[in-house]
């Protein structure tokens, strides 16, 4: 059977273009702020959160890495709560979010944070 899957809150962060205003702020970093913004808005929320799933196109450098992993962990979520990076270029963002609704759709989990 497949499960309801609500969108129940959204942030976002600035975005901004090639050598701007962010180009000296990390992608964990910067992607860590909604993730704190959303457990100091519910501060139940980080007990529970089944997974962190985060678009990051064109990674390179210190953005080659588990991004997701990495802005889980500096927004203060525990070790113990996984988390994936997906890449689909423009469509990483939208293709978290989807892979997280599927998720929750087939019964797999009950609150994931989407983004990217």
């Amino acid at each position: 059977m497949i499960q309801p899957v609500l969108l129940c809150d959204g942030i976002r962060t600035p975005f901004g273009r090639y050598k701007g205003g962010l180009s000296a702020i990390r992608t964990d970093d910067l992607a860590a702020l909604p993730l704190q913004y959303l457990l100091a808005k519910y501060p139940q929320l980080a007990e529970h959160i089944d997974e962190v799933m985060l678009g990051c196109a064109n990674q390179s450098g210190e953005d080659n890495r588990n991004v997701a992993r990495m802005a889980t962990l500096l927004a203060g979520l525990p070790a113990s709560t996984p988390a994936v990076t997906l890449n689909r270029l423009c469509a990483s963002g939208l293709e978290a979010i989807g892979q997280g609704a599927r998720s929750i759709a087939l019964g797999e989990a009950e609150l994931i944070l989407a983004g990217g």
